[in-house]
C-alpha cells in the first residue's frame, strides 16, 4: 500500500508499509524505511530552505549586488506646497511671491537627482531652496562675506560662499555695449570663465565651481539698486 504525503514545495514522500511483506524481514524493512524517511525529510527541508533563500535574494538584485534600490528621492508634492505656502506668506516685505517661487520649485522637481543648484544671493528664500533640492547640492553665492558667514552659522545645512564683484550698476550701459561687441569672442556663452577677459565674466568664484555642471542657476542677487552696487 502506498501513502503519498505532499509538502509545501510539491515534493512527494512515498512510504512503504511493512505489514504486507514477510514477517521475517520486518525489522530490516523498518530500519530501511526509517532511514529513508529521515533522509527524505532532510532533503525536503534543505531544498525548501535553499529555495526560499534564493527567492529572497532574487527579489532585489540591486541590493544583492551591493547597490541601492532605486527610489524617488524628491519631496512629496504636499510637502512642497506647504513650504511654498509658508515662504510666500511670511510676515516680511523682502520675500518672493508664490508666482515666483512656484516656477522655481517646478524646475527643481523636474531636475534629475542629484541636482546641482547654484543660487546667486542669500535671501528670505535661501532655506526654501535648500529644502526643495533635498537630495541635491545647493550652493549660494553672496557679495557680503559677513552675511554669508552669519547664514552658515545660523543654518549649518547650507553651503554659502562670498564673492567680490568688480562691476557697478552705474556702468551697466558700457558693460552691455562691451558684451554685445565681444559676444562671439571673449564674451561667447560657451567658454572657460575662469580665464575669461569678458567684463561681465565671473572669474573670481571658487575654482572648483567651474568644473561642475550646474543643472539650475537662479539669479536672486546681488542686492541693492544704487550706483556703486554690484
Amino acid at each position: 500500500m502506498k501513502n503519498t504525503n505532499t509538502t509545501t514545495n510539491n515534493t512527494k514522500l512515498i512510504l512503504l508499509h511493512p505489514y504486507i511483506l514477510k514477517q521475517g524481514s520486518s525489522n530490516k524493512l523498518w530500519l530501511f524505511a526509517s532511514i529513508s524517511l529521515f533522509t527524505l525529510i532532510f532533503l525536503v527541508i534543505f531544498t525548501h530552505t535553499h529555495t526560499a533563500t534564493h527567492a529572497t535574494a532574487s527579489t532585489d538584485p540591486a541590493t544583492a549586488m551591493g547597490g541601492e534600490a532605486t527610489t524617488d528621492t524628491r519631496l512629496p508634492k504636499h510637502v512642497v506646497s506647504t513650504l511654498l505656502h509658508y515662504a510666500s506668506n511670511a510676515n516680511t516685505t523682502d520675500k518672493m511671491g508664490l508666482s515666483d517661487t512656484k516656477p522655481t520649485s517646478d524646475v527643481l522637481r523636474r531636475c534629475p537627482t542629484p541636482c546641482n543648484f547654484l543660487v546667486f544671493g542669500l535671501t528670505h528664500e535661501t532655506i526654501l531652496w535648500r529644502a526643495l533640492n533635498n537630495h541635491g547640492r545647493t550652493v549660494f553665492i553672496d557679495e557680503n562675506r559677513y552675511y554669508a558667514a552669519h547664514m552658515e552659522e545660523k543654518h549649518p545645512e547650507i553651503e554659502a560662499y562670498d564673492v567680490q564683484y568688480t562691476t557697478h550698476l552705474s556702468d551697466y550701459k558700457e558693460l552691455i555695449s562691451s558684451v554685445k561687441e565681444q559676444v562671439h569672442n571673449e564674451c561667447r556663452p560657451v567658454q572657460n570663465l575662469l580665464f575669461s577677459e569678458c567684463k561681465l565674466g565671473l572669474n573670481d568664484l571658487p575654482n572648483q565651481f567651474y568644473d561642475i555642471d550646474w543643472d539650475v542657476i537662479l539669479i536672486d542677487g546681488p542686492r541693492g539698486h544704487w550706483p556703486t552696487a554690484p
